[in-house]
């Protein structure tokens, strides 16, 4: 029996009541309580997430901004100034997607990278492989002495400063997609939720003080249940499911993180030059009574689709997806949706389907 691994806040979790599943090796909280009742905190307030399972990678030495040019779908030309955050997706040389991740600029021999749980290993074994040909005197470094919380919501900020003395001043003009030192901690205003608030780096032996602190400000611990259907209404994809090896990210909503349009060349380049998209991902409103789940196919009159991610959403009390079709279908285009032994009509409609405590569509 594979042991399952723990993040430094697991005791906290289990003292909270949570429920803990198996989540890609990791022993982690799915919900408190009521999933539905989580996803409107963040919505109306704000919570707290344990994201220590994510791998934080420091990147440093001397050509390291060259090396990322190359490394990365998206140019880290586009950072200047120290602490700003760029968001990207790291190709196979075919175009398809090992992962998304963000990376931020600390200096010019200094780059901080967060990639995803489930690929960290593959990540960094894909970073050193091609740092050793092509930037050998790079060190590529997994700080596995940081663990990281995320609070999100539009009460957020203000918990924070509250929780933690003295962060008011240095990240209160912080803007989104951005990030400070604090000693040794990292608050960077980011997150996977389309709320406003921080995903903040902390060491490990301080993560369960942390937590506490919050906790002690009304801010309510929010599982993995709730991450997920935040994330899917506000349009954001998850590895695995809505991307993974096997598609490009033209055609996973993705082409706002690949720039094409600069000289450079980075890997993955000339396989999307090559194969123009043929499918593209869009936004699925059931009008029927069920609920939308991934893998299931959908109709359209180009052919073929399939939802990537599915799920009932709380805050438009509807059921929602992200689903992968013919690059033909348009916004406001109805299409039917296999679920179990019924076809049920769904329209299609933009995403994000709700940011910023309200619902968009």
């Amino acid at each position: 029996m594979t042991t399952l691994k723990q993040t430094p806040l697991n005791a906290a979790h289990r003292a909270m009541g949570a429920k803990m599943v198996d989540f890609g090796g990791w022993d982690m909280p799915v919900n408190y309580g009521s999933q539905i009742d989580e996803h409107h905190q963040v919505r109306r307030d704000c919570g707290m997430f344990d994201v220590s399972h994510m791998r934080v990678v420091d990147m440093k030495g001397e050509g390291v901004r060259a090396f990322l040019r190359y490394l990365l779908a998206n140019n880290a030309d586009k950072l200047t100034t120290p602490g700003k955050a760029l968001y990207s997706t790291m190709l196979r040389p075919d175009g398809g997607v090992i992962d998304d991740l963000i990376i931020y600029f600390m200096n010019e021999t200094w780059f901080r990278i967060v990639v995803n749980a489930g690929t960290a290993d593959k990540d960094i074994a894909w970073m050193k492989e091609q740092a050793a040909s092509h930037a050998p005197n790079l060190t590529i470094t997994p700080r596995e002495d940081l663990a990281m919380i995320a609070i999100q919501g539009p009460n957020a900020r203000a918990k924070v400063w509250e929780a933690m003395p003295g962060s008011e001043e240095l990240s209160r003009n912080l803007v989104p997609f951005s990030a400070v030192e604090m000693g040794e901690m990292f608050i960077a205003r980011t997150g996977y939720t389309g709320e406003d608030g921080f995903e903040i780096m902390i060491p490990v032996k301080a993560a369960p003080f942390f937590w506490a602190s919050l906790a002690e400000k009304g801010v309510k611990p929010i599982g993995l249940g709730a991450r997920d259907t935040l994330r899917l209404e506000a349009g954001m994809n998850l590895y695995g499911q809505d991307m993974d090896e096997t598609v490009n990210p033209l055609e996973s909503g993705l082409a706002w993180t690949v720039d094409l349009k600069s000289e450079r060349n980075f890997i993955g380049k000339a396989a999307l030059l090559a194969h123009p998209p043929t499918r593209k991902l869009a936004g699925l409103l059931l009008t029927d009574r069920g609920v939308l789940r991934g893998h299931q196919k959908v109709h359209t009159t180009h052919g073929e689709g399939e939802i990537t991610s599915g799920s009932f959403s709380p805050t438009l009390e509807k059921s929602i997806a992200l689903a992968r079709v013919p690059s033909g279908v348009a916004v406001g285009d109805m299409v039917q949706v296999s679920v179990r032994d019924k076809m049920l009509n769904a329209q299609v409609v933009k995403y994000p389907f709700a940011r910023n405590g309200k619902g968009l569509i």
